[in-house]
């Protein structure tokens, strides 16, 4: 079974992310998701994204941690460049892109909802925050500008110095979502927008999301080396390793 199950609308793609009930992100599965970013990007006939779940109980955990706590040094510096660059290439991508939020979306998932430039979320009992800090490492780096540039910093700085989750309600104050709705009406919502977007002139729209996203990612690549580095020493500092025990017992 696909890691994510592509379907077309019109000319929108509907990806829709399908490991299991949680969506932990493994190295297979970022690649899976770069496979449909390069498809987006290069397919002239598709002009929009939405990425969605196959489930209603989960867009994403975030990171699989029991199968990356056992990476040796080098395979988890692998897997945390292609994913930071996976991210960077869904935050940049010259077409309108929407999160449709059916589940909970956490740590590494609400990182790929944040890199979208809509997300709608199903009301009810859906939570979405950054826990990082609660792990013992920091929110990687192009996660933390795009917050930031998002919901201002007041607002930032609860979510990731916190490391809570919050309710739909909470994260629309926030500005975190841009809408809640019944969880039926999401991914109809996220498709007729993205393809009410990709209708505009391809070059204008993809320039105006340029000039928004370029002061972010010149900050990111400037740091990037230095931001990778620490995390992957916090990763594999013993007390960080302690807590990814726990986390696992809980996973």
């Amino acid at each position: 079974m696909d890691m994510i199950s592509v379907d077309y609308r019109g000319s929108v793609m509907l990806a829709k992310f399908n490991r299991g009930v949680t969506n932990a992100l493994n190295s297979e599965f970022v690649q899976a998701l770069d496979e449909v970013l390069q498809r987006v990007k290069s397919d002239a006939a598709v002009r929009g994204l939405v990425l969605g779940s196959s489930n209603e109980k989960f867009f994403s955990i975030g990171l699989d941690i029991p199968e990356l706590y056992a990476l040796n040094r080098e395979d988890f510096r692998d897997f945390f460049r292609v994913f930071n660059r996976v991210c960077m290439d869904l935050y940049t991508l010259p077409k309108p892109t929407v999160a449709a939020i059916t589940g909970h979306a956490l740590a590494g998932g609400c990182i790929l909802a944040l890199c979208c430039d809509w997300r709608f979320i199903a009301e009810g009992r859906k939570l979405m925050g950054l826990n990082e800090v609660k792990l013992g490492v920091p929110v990687p780096y192009l996660a933390d500008r795009v917050l930031h540039a998002l919901a201002g910093v007041r607002y930032a700085r609860k979510v990731m110095e916190g490391g809570d989750f919050y309710a739909p309600s909470e994260a629309l104050e926030m500005g975190v979502v841009d809408e809640v709705l019944p969880v039926e009406e999401i991914v109809n919502k996220a498709l007729a927008l993205a393809e009410k977007l990709g209708s505009l002139p391809g070059a204008a729209y993809g320039m105006i999301k340029q000039n928004r996203v370029e002061t972010t990612v010149a900050e990111v690549l400037s740091h990037e080396t230095k931001k990778e580095r620490y995390f992957i020493e916090s990763w594999y500092s013993e007390a960080v390793r302690e807590r990814l025990r726990e986390a696992m017992k809980r996973f």
